[in-house]
């Protein structure tokens, strides 16, 4: 037991080390995928458990070419290593989705980018920084989005859209309604049609990520009768 232990703990690259990186680096890419995937991302347990095993072994078919041929201090082990934070990139940009001016995602490819280079630590046998950089990933992921909602800084913005019957005379009470839920109102864009006595509405907000908008819709409608209403992702409507 203690020789398979002082194998796995070795610098060079042995059997036993090898497939105890291996599974280290399943195991920390798991962790995170499976936060990932709570959140509802596409990108969540497999992924990121291949992305971590991907890069740990890139890691150790870099340091064990080196090991067996030139010497590990003659070689450099960087070479196939960088071209993993190269290729990560592309899976990274898959994760991204642009939506009319709204990108989502991004934390998601954070994510990706960061478990390639934990798993990439395992490789180097850096054992306890892989752990502790996963274990303060979660802490990101979690506890840090939750305050992130308390002091209201989760907030974006966002265009309601409406078609209303009659010639709106007042956004006032447009206004009163979105500060009764505490959305705030950055801009009105206004067209009139005055052939059929409709108005287009086009609210710039701030609203909560993970406001309901269920009761504001239905506020909103009692303002005027309204024809449609929408919530859109598109911020720009310059």
């Amino acid at each position: 037991m203690d020789q398979i232990w002082q194998e796995v703990m070795a610098v060079d690259i042995t059997p036993a080390s090898a497939i105890f990186r291996i599974m280290l680096s399943l195991f920390l890419g798991s962790c995170i995928g499976i936060e990932r995937k709570r959140k509802g991302q596409m990108a969540g347990l497999r992924t990121f458990s291949l992305i971590s095993m991907g890069a740990c072994i890139a890691m150790i078919l870099s340091i064990y070419v080196c090991q067996s041929t030139v010497g590990p201090l003659r070689g450099d082990p960087s070479r196939i290593a960088a071209q993993v934070l190269s290729g990560i990139g592309f899976l990274g940009a898959g994760a991204i989705i642009q939506m009319k001016g709204s990108v989502r995602g991004l934390t998601t490819a954070a994510g990706i980018w960061i478990i390639a280079t934990i798993g990439m630590s395992v490789g180097c046998g850096l054992y306890l920084m892989s752990v502790a950089a996963t274990v303060l990933v979660l802490f990101v992921l979690t506890l840090l989005e939750r305050i992130e909602h308390r002091v209201n800084v989760g907030n974006e913005a966002r265009t309601i859209r409406l078609k209303v019957r009659g010639i709106v005379r007042s956004i006032d009470p447009y206004r009163a309604v979105l500060s009764r839920f505490d959305i705030h109102l950055s801009k009105v864009y206004v067209e009139y049609d005055y052939d059929k006595q409709e108005t287009r509405l086009n609210l710039l907000v701030l609203i909560h990520e993970q406001g309901d908008m269920i009761d504001v819709f239905d506020a909103l409608h009692e303002v005027m009768p309204t024809i449609t209403i929408s919530l859109s992702n598109q911020a720009d409507l310059s």
